[in-house]
This record gives structure tokens, C-alpha cells and sequence, in this order.
């Protein structure tokens, strides 16, 4: 089980302040690994604000009286003093953040951004969520001057992000998935051969930047990055099954320069070519 979480002056309250336009109560992502389950119940709500974002995995809700399974890239809306009800399987190796929260300008950007008929929302699987929840839970953990200020503007880029991309709609996200997922095999298939981030997005007719960006929010890592982990995951496998040299096998997965390709392998694995084969 990981927890990383972040309270409002080191408390964790559950107050209703609507003297304010936006407060943050607190900030905090769950990850279940090794327990079999992790569930809440909270029969009478909270006072405040709480929106769940599933990164990944799936998580199940109890809506109404339904029991529903919440999948990555939806958020859930947990309004004050309502019924919470919800559960975590590790085996359905959910990731999920979440922000407790309150004001009078609270419900306002809630339907701006999508809630105002629905509890769930698709919001898509997105690094810059991510990072705007990790930002959140440091300023709740480290109180930087104005820190009070700040995580309002935070939660509002956040809302904002997310009344985006359900603007753009299906077709915007089919087409990223389309072109990511047509880069992926392009990679898998050619890692061998000399790869420019820079070609590659010129001749699909794409901008490096759009590229770049769309690669990281669809995979949550650049596109050289993820190249890389092909090229060392297929060198690895050569240095276990063939007698071929380290030189020959660098080559084999798109370095011609043997000692660049050892330093590569090193910064990924921890351990030389020649090493690795040892173990």
C-alpha cells in the first residue's frame, strides 16, 4: 500500500467554510499493491468536497443503489453530505488521487467542468492531472509562503484541464490514441534502426511539440524515453539467449557505438552489459 497525502495546517478536517471563494482540506494518492482490498465508508458524507481521480486501474463506487466500477481516466464527485461508499481491489491495481475541498465557489466550477448532471466524468489519462495532485499534496506537506493562496489556483487549473478535454471531445482522443499507438509499434518494430524523434513526427505529419507532449500524456513518458526501454528490454534478452557480443548486440538494438550503448544499459539497469550477463 502506498500513501502519499497532505493536510491543511497538518489537519485533517472536515470543515464547510463558504465565507471563502475555494479552500483545499487536503490532498493525497492511494495506490494499492500488496493488501487484497481497501474500503471506505462514510455513511453520512463528509462537510466538504471530494473529487477522486482514478490514474489508473479501476476502483468500485456505490451510487445510489448501484455498485459501479469506476475505470482510469474518470473522475468521481463526492458531494458534502452524501452517502460515501467506495472500495479498492489489488488486484485491479488501482492508482487514485484525490482532494478534499470547500467554498462557495466550489459547486460553480464543479459544473463548468462537466458535474452538473453527472457524478462520474471521463476526463481521459492525462500526466498533467498527475502533476497537479502531486503539487497539491507538497504544498499541503511543506507550507511554502502562500501556500494558501496557491492550491485554490491549482485545483482551478486542474477543473480547468478537465472541462478541456471534454470539450474536445472522442475525436481528439481517438486521434492521440490512434497516433500513440502507431508510434508504439513503430518503435517496437525498428528500435534497431537510427530513430529521430524529430523525423519520425515529421514524416506523420505531426508537430515535434504535439508529438512529444500527446506520447507523454498517453504513456507517461517522452517518446525517447520509451525507445530507449524497447532497445535495453530486447539488449537484455540478447545477453541471455545468444553469445553475441556486447559490441554485436548494440549494434543488433540501434547503437553503433559500444561504449554509449554500455553507459545506456548501465543507467538502466544499474549494471554493465558484461555484468549483466554474469548474473
Amino acid at each position: 500500500m502506498y500513501v502519499n497525502t497532505g493536510y491543511l495546517n497538518h489537519a485533517e478536517t472536515d470543515l464547510e467554510n463558504m465565507q471563502v471563494p475555494l479552500r483545499i482540506n487536503s490532498s493525497g494518492v492511494y495506490r494499492v499493491i500488496t493488501r487484497p482490498s481497501m474500503s471506505t465508508l462514510r455513511p453520512k458524507g463528509r462537510a466538504d468536497y471530494q473529487l477522486i481521480y482514478i490514474a489508473s486501474g479501476s476502483a468500485w463506487f456505490t451510487i445510489g443503489q448501484e455498485k459501479v466500477e469506476v475505470s482510469e481516466g474518470n473522475m468521481v464527485l463526492l458531494r458534502p453530505f452524501v452517502r460515501q461508499e467506495y472500495m479498492y481491489y489489488g488486484k485491479d491495481k488501482p492508482e487514485a488521487f484525490w482532494v478534499h475541498f470547500t467554498g462557495y465557489r466550489a459547486e460553480s466550477l464543479l459544473e463548468e467542468a462537466g458535474f452538473a448532471q453527472n457524478q462520474i466524468v471521463y476526463a481521459g489519462v492525462f500526466s498533467e492531472y498527475r502533476d497537479l495532485f502531486f503539487r497539491m499534496i507538497r504544498e499541503l506537506q511543506v507550507f511554502r509562503p502562500a501556500y494558501e493562496d496557491l492550491l485554490p489556483l491549482l485545483l482551478q487549473q486542474l477543473l480547468l484541464l478537465v472541462r478541456r478535454h471534454c470539450m474536445e471531445g472522442p475525436g481528439e482522443r481517438h486521434r492521440i490514441q490512434k497516433e500513440m499507438e502507431k508510434a508504439i509499434h513503430y518503435f517496437n518494430e525498428n528500435y534497431y534502426q537510427d530513430i529521430k524523434i524529430e523525423e519520425y513526427a515529421r514524416q506523420q505529419h505531426m508537430s515535434t511539440c504535439w508529438f512529444i507532449r500527446s506520447f507523454k500524456q498517453y504513456m507517461n513518458v517522452p517518446p525517447l524515453k520509451y525507445l530507449t526501454s524497447v532497445r535495453i528490454r530486447r539488449a537484455r534478452e540478447l545477453l541471455e539467449t545468444t553469445d553475441y557480443t556486447v559490441s554485436e548486440i548494440g549494434a543488433l538494438v540501434g547503437y553503433d557505438n559500444p561504449l554509449y550503448f554500455s553507459r545506456i544499459f548501465k543507467k538502466q539497469t544499474g549494471v554493465s552489459p558484461a555484468g549483466y550477463r554474469k548474473t
